[in-house]
């Protein structure tokens, strides 16, 4: 994908110019890395085949010895090696392809590596955020709950989408580093815009918070 499969845009992230008044507070994307860890779980699927390695060397070691086994270990590591570098690639992708933006009236979230799709969500139809902390230098998820007057698609929206909440996806801005600062900027610029403070944010626990 290049640079130019975004000339469209007004500002990267963009997908028309802001209108008079309306600022542009924060813009950031996904960790590619932590991404690969918790969107695609690269740590549970390359443990999975390293297992699976190990399992079946040890029921070639026992059929034919040493060199049995390390025949059948050789193939069954070189799978492994192969799907941690795709799930790789496919998170470096999905994370370069991903701008997510908070305005003084939305957030907006540009996404998508194969099919580009850019989703729009004023401050009016989001009920509370979710914030929950991946690592201990501050790189987070923040998830929005909507109040049903916007149409979402979880298979549109993965991984950028808050994991388990099928039927009512919740979009996300998915391993963004410092997490609880854009978590501010967000609850800030939306209690200001609705000029009553209806937006909450939920603990680092990320246990969702109604709003009032």
């Amino acid at each position: 994908m290049s640079d130019r499969d975004f000339d469209f845009e007004a500002q990267p992230g963009l997908p028309a110019p802001l209108p008079a008044g309306e600022e542009l507070l924060w813009q950031g994307s996904p960790d590619a890395a932590i991404l690969a860890r918790d969107a695609y779980k690269i740590r549970w699927i390359t443990g999975y085949m390293v297992l699976l390695a190990l399992w079946r060397s040890g029921a070639a070691w026992a059929d034919g010895g040493p060199r049995g086994a390390i025949a059948t270990l050789i193939p069954y590591l070189v799978l492994a090696l192969a799907a941690y570098g795709v799930i790789r690639v496919l998170a470096w992708a999905q994370a370069r392809a991903a701008i997510y933006s908070i305005s003084s009236a939305r957030i907006i979230l540009r996404i998508g590596a194969a099919l580009p799709i850019t989703y729009t969500i004023p401050f009016s139809c989001i009920e509370a955020a979710a914030l929950s902390s991946s690592t201990a230098g501050g790189t987070g998820t923040l998830a929005f709950a909507t109040n049903g007057n916007i149409r979402l698609s979880w298979a549109v929206l993965w991984p950028h989408v808050r994991p388990w909440h099928f039927r009512v996806p919740q979009p996300a801005f998915r391993a963004i580093p410092d997490a609880a600062r854009v978590g501010r900027i967000f609850a800030d610029a939306a209690q200001a815009k609705l000029n009553e403070p209806r937006i909450n944010l939920a603990s680092p626990a990320g246990t969702l918070v109604a709003a009032e």
